[in-house]
């Protein structure tokens, strides 16, 4: 299997649905799993314990499944065997997301597409609007957050990014929220990468595969001028 990474998504074999389906689980989340197993919708792949995120080839995944408001959004968190994999597969593209944004949205979507395609970043959305796409259920709500994956490779990169990020904190989008990936796997919210571009902290917090930390992005800095 080749190397995970968070927000990864992970569809199973008959087999490997059948094994979720023996587990104990209350009712609504039967419910929501039986009809993911009937329409072969996948789950996610979430923090793995140390011991896991070590080996490259883990005997049991941590897997996750934020249901749909029809299940009245339960987080659901499973343990799953590797060999239960069928495929893994990506959120969708950002651009995707036009179609459940209202008009007004559309256009300063557009504009961000095209800015940050400019600075090469293929973005992806997940989040609620990326579960919604993906499996055609409800998971919207007033208020929600638009998720964005947003892989970067150096830091001059993520400062672009996140400039095209803010230029639509007033425009008609709904809040933006979303994480810089580096191509190591680590993750850094963008707006605190912001912050600590602007000086308002010394630490950011860090999330991997196995676990999150505070630290300090000059360290990064440092790695990529050697």
């Amino acid at each position: 299997m080749p190397p995970l990474h968070r927000h990864q998504l992970v569809h199973l074999s008959a087999s490997g649905w059948a094994g979720v389906l023996d587990q104990p689980q209350v009712p609504l989340a039967r419910s929501c799993l039986t009809f993911w197993a009937q329409n072969d919708l996948p789950l996610v792949v979430t923090r793995q314990p140390d011991g896991r995120a070590a080996s490259s080839a883990p005997a049991m995944l941590a897997l996750g499944l934020p249901a749909p408001t029809a299940w009245q959004r339960l987080r659901l968190a499973l343990q799953v065997p590797a060999t239960a994999v069928a495929w893994l597969d990506e959120f969708p593209a950002a651009s995707q997301v036009m179609r459940l944004l209202p008009a007004a949205a559309r256009a300063p979507m557009q504009q961000l597409l095209a800015d940050l395609a400019a600075v090469s970043c293929p973005a992806r959305v997940h989040g609620s609007h990326g579960w919604q796409l993906v499996s055609g259920q409800d998971c919207l709500r007033p208020g929600s957050d638009l998720d964005l994956c947003l892989p970067v490779r150096e830091a001059a990169q993520a400062d672009a990014v996140v400039t095209a990020l803010a230029a639509q904190e007033r425009s008609a989008l709904p809040r933006l929220d979303g994480e810089l990936t580096w191509p190591d796997g680590s993750a850094v919210a963008w707006r605190e990468w912001a912050a600590w571009r602007a000086g308002r902290t010394r630490e950011v917090l860090v999330k991997r595969l196995h676990g999150v930390a505070l630290e300090r992005p000059e360290h990064r800095l440092a790695r990529e001028r050697a």
